[in-house]
C-alpha cells in the first residue's frame, strides 16, 4: 500500500482525497480477502459485484470508489480492472442529464410526466440493467413531445467529452486547409496510436489493441475520423469492445460488444433492442456533434445512419459539412 500512496502523491492527488482513496481500497481488500481474494487477482464481475453492493447499502461511496480503483488499477496496470470500472461509469450520467435537459426545455411538469414512477438507476448498478429505463423514457418523450423535440433533445449528447484535443485538431485543420487531407492525416494519428497501445500493452479507452484490431481500423475507410462523401463525412466509431466483436460470430453478440451505450446495450445482449427508439442514437451522434462544432466553429448537423440498435454491425453517422468548408 506505501507505494500505492507513493503513486498518488506523484499524481498530486489532494491530502483529504488520497486518505479517502486508500480508506476505500483497504475496505475493498478485506472485502475480496473474505472471498479468498486479492487486489491482485480480481476476477471479471467482482468489481461490479462491490458497487452493487455499495448502491445497496452506502450509494455515496460509489463515485469514489471508482476512482480510488481507477487509481490503483492504474497505478498496478491491471487493466482488465479499468476495462471493467469503464463498463460500470460509461455514460453514467446521462439519463440524470436527460432529466434536467428536459426540465431546462420543457419545464417542470413535462418532465415529471415523462419520468413519472421511474427511478433512474444509480451508478454501480449492472449496466445491463439500464436499457429498461431507457425504453420507458423514450416511449413517453415521443408521445408527450413528437419525434423532432425528442431528437433535439438528444442532439447535443447527454454526456460530454475532453475538449481540449479537440481544440488541438481545430488548429491542425486551420493549418491544413483541406477537408480530405485533415481526415487522412487524422485517421494515420489514430492508427499510430492504436499501434503504441498495441506495442505498450496499454489500452485504446475500454480495450487492448492487437493486430488483428489495427488492421480492422485500416481496412475501414470511415472508422475515425470519417471519410468525405460530396457535402457529408460519413464516420463508423470503432467498436466498443473489438476483439470481443472480432471473435465472435454470434451476430447479435457482435451488436452488443460494438455498442458503447450502457443504456442500450443489455437490450441488444438480450434482443429486446426493438424495445427502444433508434431516435436515442441521436445522443451517440452528438458526441461526433461536439467534435466537428468545435472543428467548423458553428453547429453542425450530425444524424445516425445506422447503429446496433437499428440492426447494424456498427455504429455509422453523417456529419453535415457547413457550405463554406464544401
Amino acid at each position: 500500500m506505501e507505494s500505492f500512496i507513493q503513486y498518488l502523491e506523484e499524481k498530486d492527488v489532494q491530502e483529504t482525497q488520497k486518505e479517502l482513496f486508500i480508506e476505500l481500497i483497504e475496505e475493498y481488500n478485506n472485502f475480496l480477502e473474505k472471498k479468498g481474494l486479492t487486489l491482485n487477482s480480481i476476477p471479471r464481475g467482482q468489481i461490479l459485484e462491490y458497487t452493487e453492493k455499495l448502491v445497496s447499502i452506502n450509494q455515496d461511496k460509489v463515485l469514489n470508489f471508482i476512482r480510488a480503483m481507477f487509481n490503483y488499477a492504474n497505478f498496478a496496470k491491471h487493466y482488465d480492472y479499468v476495462i471493467e470500472l469503464i463498463d460500470i461509469v460509461e455514460g453514467y450520467n446521462a439519463m440524470d442529464n436527460l432529466y434536467s435537459r428536459i426540465e431546462e426545455k420543457h419545464g417542470e411538469e413535462i418532465r415529471n410526466k415523462i419520468f413519472e414512477d421511474i427511478e433512474i438507476p444509480p451508478l454501480g448498478v449492472d449496466p445491463d440493467k439500464k436499457p429498461k429505463t431507457t425504453a420507458v423514457v423514450m416511449e413517453r418523450m415521443e408521445e408527450v413531445l413528437g419525434e423532432e423535440k425528442t431528437i433535439e433533445l438528444l442532439a447535443p449528447c447527454l454526456h460530454g467529452r475532453p475538449i481540449e484535443p479537440i481544440k488541438k485538431d481545430r488548429e491542425d485543420f486551420l493549418r491544413i486547409g483541406d477537408i480530405d487531407k485533415f481526415l487522412e492525416i487524422k485517421k494515420q494519428e489514430f492508427i499510430e496510436r492504436l499501434k503504441k497501445h498495441s506495442e505498450e500493452g496499454t489500452l485504446e479507452y475500454a480495450q487492448y489493441v492487437t493486430e488483428d484490431v489495427i488492421e480492422y481500423v485500416k481496412n475501414s475507410i470511415t472508422i475515425t475520423p470519417g471519410m468525405r462523401e460530396g457535402d457529408k463525412i460519413i464516420v463508423t466509431k470503432i467498436p466498443y469492445q473489438m476483439n470481443s466483436f472480432l471473435n465472435t460470430e454470434d451476430e447479435r453478440m457482435k451488436r452488443y460488444f460494438s455498442c458503447y451505450c450502457a443504456w442500450v446495450r443489455g437490450a441488444i445482449k438480450e434482443g429486446k433492442e426493438k424495445e427502444i427508439s433508434p431516435n436515442f442514437c441521436n445522443c451517440s451522434a452528438g458526441f461526433f456533434k461536439q467534435y466537428w462544432d468545435i472543428i467548423f466553429d458553428q453547429p453542425v448537423k450530425v444524424e445516425p445512419i445506422e447503429t446496433p440498435l437499428t440492426g447494424a454491425l456498427e455504429c455509422k453517422f453523417a456529419v453535415h459539412i457547413p457550405d463554406e468548408h464544401q
